[in-house]
C-alpha cells in the first residue's frame, strides 16, 4: 500500500496540470494493475475537500459525491472509511467538523465539544458557551 499525498489527488481529479496528472493517473493505474491499493489518511482527506471548496470553489453539494467516488473505489482505502461514510450523511457542521465527531464517536468518545453552533446541532456534538 503506498499513501497518497493531496496534491496527487488534486491532479487526479482537477487535470488542472497535464504533466503532473498524466503521472498522478499512470501512478494509479500502476497500482491498481500490481493489486496494490492507495491509502488516503483523513489528514489527506480532509484537506483534499478543504482546498476543493475553499481554493477550487467546487460547490459544496458537489462534494459528497467526490468523496463517494473515492471510498467507492475498489483500489483506494481511506482511513476510518465507516467514520468518512457517517460524516457524508449528517448536515451539521462543515466536513472537518463531522470527521471530528465521527472519528472520536470510533474511538469511543461520550461526545465532541465545540463553540460551533451549527456543529452544535449534530446528535452528540455538545456546545460549550463562552461567559
Amino acid at each position: 500500500m503506498i499513501a497518497i499525498d493531496t496534491n496527487v489527488l488534486l491532479r487526479l481529479l482537477l487535470r488542472d496540470d497535464p504533466r503532473q496528472s498524466e503521472a498522478a493517473s499512470r501512478l494509479m493505474e500502476e497500482m491498481a494493475t500490481a493489486g496494490e491499493p492507495a491509502f488516503i489518511s483523513l489528514v489527506t482527506l480532509v484537506e483534499f475537500v478543504w482546498v476543493l471548496e475553499d481554493t477550487y470553489r467546487i460547490n459544496r453539494g458537489d462534494l459528497p459525491v467526490i468523496v463517494r467516488k473515492l471510498l467507492n473505489t475498489a483500489h483506494i482505502t481511506i482511513e476510518q472509511e465507516d467514520a468518512v461514510r457517517r460524516a457524508l450523511e449528517s448536515p451539521d457542521g462543515d466536513f472537518s467538523d463531522r470527521i471530528i465527531h465521527f472519528v472520536g464517536a470510533a474511538a469511543g468518545c461520550d461526545r465532541t465539544v465545540t463553540f460551533d453552533r451549527k456543529f452544535a446541532r449534530l446528535a452528540g456534538v455538545q456546545l460549550i458557551e463562552a461567559d
